[in-house]
């Protein structure tokens, strides 16, 4: 099997890339719009510059390559800028799916499209596949119009969505909850954590490999991957906090109404994942494994 990633100097691409050269034999065709971060010399990979938002230049790589499935990783998922920018947030987002739609329908490849919680508006978390979407941001906006281009395609498709994502990038520099809480801590720095929203947070190898058992299995439909703990950002900085023996006393326990933001964030969403588990035998760690795992 050909597999195409786009995205891949990302979070998720990176540890795509890894995984599937360590597990299988597929060979795999590396895309990002800058110079690959993650360099590994391996004959099975080859690495393309691409601008998602060229619609020739997706076309033409697509019909040269010839990929058997693609994974779509590549967005801006900063939901704030997504916000201030709706612009350049649909271009990405939206158009630049669209274009990866219409190339593969040439060349009939199996897409994978990784989408989001924040399709939900949170009142009535956690969300199984068949609940209805409402975004109550323009970045969840942007990522049901996504989804909806995909899924009208007519191609073979999975659309995953995945839950706040942890774990360590590979090479580059990429923050998140976790980390965010390991280095201010670590400096001794006060910290205010929001306790009222709450999610399935999703450990980086645990998406990647639920991506994998798709790809493998060329399992069609909706499925929602993410961990099986229901937590709030506060419950993850605690857990935190206790694992590495820093002092939980600076992490102050607020609501999301302290912090002003552009944009609105849904309050409980989190992930139903008994689909993930029964079609693909997807298990995800729990979060004080996955937080070992980062953290040993």
């Amino acid at each position: 099997m050909k597999i195409l990633i786009t995205g891949s100097n990302g979070l998720l691409g990176q540890h795509l890339v890894k995984m599937i050269l360590d597990t299988t034999s597929y060979e795999v065709m590396a895309t990002s719009k800058r110079e690959p971060r993650l360099v590994i010399q391996d004959s099975r990979i080859h690495y393309y510059s691409l601008d998602i938002t060229d619609g020739m230049a997706v076309n033409l790589l697509l019909e040269k390559l010839r990929p058997d499935t693609i994974i779509h990783c590549a967005a801006l998922t900063q939901v704030d800028e997504c916000e201030q920018d709706p612009i350049k947030a649909w271009e990405i987002n939206v158009t630049a799916t669209r274009f990866l739609v219409e190339a593969a329908k040439q060349i009939n490849a199996f897409m994978i499209f990784v989408s989001t919680d924040f399709v939900f508006d949170g009142i009535h978390g956690p969300y199984k596949e068949t609940d209805e979407v409402n975004p109550v941001s323009y970045y969840g906006s942007t990522k049901v119009a996504a989804e909806k281009a995909v899924a009208e395609s007519g191609l073979p498709y999975a659309i995953v969505r995945t839950c706040l994502l942890y774990g360590n990038i590979l090479f580059g520099t990429r923050s998140n909850v976790i980390s965010w809480v390991k280095e201010n801590l670590e400096q001794g720095q006060k910290i205010k954590v929001v306790s009222d929203q709450w999610r399935t947070p999703t450990y980086i190898e645990d998406l990647a490999k639920g991506i994998l058992l798709i790809a493998e299995k060329k399992v069609t439909g909706l499925f929602h991957i993410s961990g099986k703990d229901f937590l709030s950002p506060y419950d993850m900085a605690m857990a935190t906090a206790e694992y590495l023996h820093l002092d939980a006393s600076l992490i102050e326990k607020v609501d999301a109404a302290v912090f002003t933001q552009p944009a609105k964030r849904p309050a409980t969403t989190g992930f139903i994942i008994d689909k993930a588990k029964n079609e693909l035998g997807y298990e995800p760690l729990s979060f004080k494994e996955g937080l070992q795992k980062m953290l040993s």
